[in-house]
């Protein structure tokens, strides 16, 4: 092992061999090269990149560096997705249950917040019991049984991304296309799955602020993922407004909630799932992939109809609740808790200033509003408060009257919801003509699978 060597190829724009990053992986896992040469190898890579072939070789080291998952012969396929991360982004909650319903196995290994991004785990530890650190035979056995499971990365899986993750995080180094790659792939690999759709999010509140980023990473993750055998979507979606009526953790569970309850008890093209349009759009599209990716439909219109057949109908809704008591969770507790209108101490209400069509909802000013009420984190270690958050938010494109409710802050305490819903104020914009927001979906790219 030579790490001065390593670091001087790469700051000089060579290459690196595969043996070399299963040696660098090896010893960042062992801890036998210092933080600061790993680091400085970190900084070289974010200056001159990687090639496709060491992008890979970094990507199956850090598999490797740990346990992964076999799963049972089996008719269900194993899949999974993953999402970049974004406000309101509550896809992963609706979808994994309703892949369950639709016959496959979803081992979703899943993050948390972070900035303005929320992360899947806290929203499900908001719910009483809930626990999302399962052991593996645990984690594979609901799986097997209910058909989904999503928790947070074990000691043992892809250990290595811890260490390379923080260390990132303190030099700046995490706007990286090769190392982001690697760091997300690496996780999805070890699950075993067979086929993957990626939503990279594109806007003011999302990671990839521009069109041409955001399809930069998603082909470098589609090619990789292809190339290691996984069938893959990505695509590059829309995040200037926030996703749903909710940001901030129990009430995107609530959320997420009232939308199964819907669909459950409506139809496609219903009032009543209206204020989810984006959320409905985003749940189909990645279900409808999945469905062609595995050659369980002969195209997307036929897929997008299976997918609709079964969300709009109670099995996603019982495999939901069906989880989350598998998973530990008090579903009376859970049940009291919808019942109740907040969980935070204080609630103040946004309302329209004037008549006119909503224009424009900042995603980006909300999930700043969420992180700092304590909904979100500015470093790793923070904790949550999974009571606060925006819920009732209304949707741009449509109509209202002066003094009609635009949306309402959950705080911690009277000063900061009064402050913070002053700033929500400025999220919204209302105009005098009807504007009709483009769908969700920017961009779509991956392979083509026939039955």
């Amino acid at each position: 092992m030579n790490a001065l060597a390593w670091i001087e190829t790469k700051r000089d724009g060579g290459v690196l061999s595969d043996a070399d990053w299963r040696a660098f992986v090896r010893a960042v896992v062992e801890g036998t090269v210092p933080d600061y040469q790993i680091s400085a190898l970190l900084m070289a890579v974010y200056f001159r990149g990687l090639s496709e072939a060491e992008t890979a070789a970094l990507t199956l080291a850090m598999r490797d560096s740990g346990r992964t998952f076999t799963w049972p012969a089996d008719s269900r396929p194993v899949v999974d997705k993953h999402s970049t991360g974004g406000v309101g982004d509550k896809v992963s909650l609706p979808l994994a249950p309703l892949l369950a319903a639709l016959g496959f196995r979803v081992p979703m290994i899943s993050g948390r917040s972070l900035g303005i991004t929320g992360g899947t785990l806290d929203k499900l530890e908001s719910i009483p019991g809930c626990r999302t650190r399962l052991p593996p035979e645990a984690f594979q056995a609901q799986v097997q049984e209910v058909g989904c499971a999503i928790v947070g990365q074990t000691e043992d899986l892809v250990p290595a991304d811890r260490k390379l993750y923080a260390l990132r995080d303190a030099t700046g180094t995490v706007p990286s296309v090769p190392l982001i790659t690697s760091s997300i792939l690496s996780k999805k690999l070890a699950e075993g799955i067979e086929a993957l759709v990626l939503d990279v999010k594109c806007g003011r509140a999302a990671f990839m602020r521009d069109l041409d980023s955001a399809r930069a990473l998603a082909l470098s993750m589609l090619r990789l993922a292809t190339a290691c055998g996984v069938r893959t979507t990505a695509l590059v979606t829309a995040m200037d407004h926030p996703i749903g009526r909710a940001a901030g953790n129990w009430l995107e569970v609530k959320d997420t909630h009232e939308f199964l309850v819907a669909c459950a008890e409506s139809r496609p093209g219903s009032d009543r799932t209206a204020g989810w349009n984006d959320l409905e759009r985003l749940v189909v599209e990645c279900a409808a992939h999945l469905l062609r990716l595995t050659g369980h439909a002969g195209g997307m219109d036929e897929a997008r109809e299976q997918v609709r057949a079964c969300l709009y109908s109670p099995e996603p809704l019982r495999v939901w609740r069906w989880m989350l008591a598998t998973q530990g969770a008090d579903l009376d507790a859970y049940e009291r808790a919808l019942g109740r209108d907040t969980l935070a101490p204080c609630v103040r209400e946004v309302h329209a200033v004037e008549d006119g069509w909503v224009t424009d909802c900042d995603a980006r000013i909300v999930g700043e509003i969420v992180r700092d009420l304590g909904g979100g984190r500015r470093k790793a270690e923070d904790t949550v408060d999974a009571r606060v958050g925006v819920d009732r938010l209304v949707k741009v494109g449509e109509k209202v009257h002066r003094g009609d409710l635009l949306a309402r802050v959950h705080g911690p305490d009277a000063e900061r919801t009064r402050a913070a819903a002053a700033r929500l104020e400025k999220a919204f914009r209302i105009g005098a003509s009807r504007l009709h927001p483009a769908g969700p979906i920017l961009w779509e790219a991956g392979v083509t699978v026939s039955r």
